[in-house]
């Protein structure tokens, strides 16, 4: 069952007799990265998989205090009393703990990001959201070209669509007989991911090469050695779709690469080619459903621009947001200059499409990381608030992880909000 009570903290103890602890060193870091990153779905373990109603969760934070092989340990504990409503007080929600248990035990803790994910994905399901998927989508290059001075756009195609596919949120694919596909390219969502196989290129790019030697490429052999060789130093590389769309040959996408020195990733889309297929392994929404309503302020730097961007397109708020852009290079400032908000209020009149978000720009000069970024970003919003006056409702934002890290204290101290208006992600960690 998945929504058993650990009864109080007094108990606890015994009750975790019962269950079977994998003593493995780095359940300390997972912990850790777990309640700092994914607050949000801890909430939404309990909102699915316990009796706890919307009104208490909206009172408490969480976090993991230990992970078994059964299942997860969660704690709730009450939000400070500055950003609780008023005359909120329920002290049986302090200090609880409840035990949410897996699809089935794990063994050790490679086993727990499949476990997590099924327990992601029945959460969100169970509550009616948009998910995670573990599915395999591949498209083709059409093209290549520069969009600021180091953003790289690729051009993607896949499959036409069935004559009789309606077409909603997503576009669903039918491949050559015309049977329709179980997976579907979002066409109006925003901070859609792409988890990109890198690899799947670099080996395609060794059985070419091999096959151009004078080999046969369905007779290519290779030894470990000679697969570590090929396979590039990261398998695999997260990326936003940046923007999906039906064309009279099919379906059509946008993904957007920040070139910045000699990284796979960089490397990968630079080297790609027309005609070439890039794979995908798994797909997730951004969340962003905080932000309809209120003052919003974006925090961006490369690779969450494009996110963004199609946020922006899509606005579903009458209260354009304040956008804060950190890049190294100045020449990359401009890539919200062709980028038209549609306003909440007014996406049906001639003024949609004015640009008439606020961008504050930060130029740095050097790699975009660290707690000295965080310092620089809170300082210069603390500025702009000064010369004018906004009351900050939400902030999304996604950067490195050491800043994302450093910055989310500094903002809801300054803004005053709770950990679920401040929803800073980490988009790259700095090697």
């Amino acid at each position: 069952m998945t929504n058993l009570l650990l009864a109080s903290t007094e108990n606890i103890d015994n009750q975790n007799s019962q269950y079977t602890s994998l003593n493995d060193p780095e359940i300390a870091s997972v912990v850790a990265h777990i309640n700092e990153e994914h607050l949000d779905e801890l909430l939404g373990f309990l909102s699915a998989f316990t009796s706890l109603s919307t009104t208490e969760l909206d009172l408490v934070d969480a976090q993991i205090t230990d992970i078994y092989a059964e299942g997860i340990a969660i704690q709730t504990f009450l939000k400070s009393s500055e950003i609780q409503p008023a005359g909120a007080h329920n002290t049986s929600l302090d200090d609880q703990t409840f035990f949410i248990a897996f699809a089935a035990p794990i063994s050790q803790l490679d086993d727990l990001q499949a476990q997590y994910i099924l327990l992601k994905q029945r959460a969100d399901k169970k509550l009616g959201k948009k998910t995670i998927k573990l599915t395999k989508q591949v498209f083709e290059v059409q093209d290549s070209y520069r969009v600021s001075k180091n953003m790289l756009r690729l051009e993607l195609s896949m499959p036409s669509l069935s004559n009789d596919t309606p077409l909603n949120n997503t576009a669903q694919l039918s491949d050559a007989k015309g049977a329709t596909n179980s997976t579907s390219v979002p066409t109006n969502e925003a901070g859609y991911a792409y988890l990109f196989d890198l690899e799947h290129n670099a080996m395609t790019d060794a059985l070419m090469t091999d096959s151009t030697d004078g080999n046969k490429a369905g007779d290519y052999k290779t030894n470990g050695s000679d697969k570590e060789n090929i396979r590039p130093a990261r398998p695999h590389c997260y990326y936003t779709l940046r923007k999906a769309w039906q064309a009279d040959d099919g379906i059509r996408a946008w993904v957007d690469v920040f070139l910045h020195g000699d990284t796979p990733g960089g490397n990968w889309a630079a080297a790609l080619q027309a005609g070439e297929t890039v794979v995908t392994k798994r797909e997730f929404p951004e969340k962003v459903e905080h932000l309809r309503d209120g003052q919003a302020v974006l925090i961006v730097d490369e690779t969450s621009i494009p996110t963004a961007a199609r946020l922006l397109e899509l606005w579903n708020n009458p209260t354009p947001p304040l956008v804060i852009c950190v890049t190294q290079d100045a020449g990359d400032q401009s890539y919200f200059d062709t980028v038209k908000m549609r306003s909440g209020l007014n996406c049906d009149t001639e003024n949609s499409s004015n640009n008439y978000f606020t961008v504050l720009p930060i130029v740095t000069n050097q790699s975009n990381s660290g707690a000295e970024l965080a310092t620089l970003i809170d300082s210069k919003l603390g500025n702009y608030l000064t010369d004018n006056p906004l009351k900050i409702d939400k902030v999304w934002g996604a950067l490195e992880a050491n800043t994302a890290k450093a910055l989310r204290p500094l903002l809801k101290d300054r803004l005053e909000l709770s950990r679920t208006d401040v929803v800073v992600k980490v988009y790259w960690r700095h090697d």
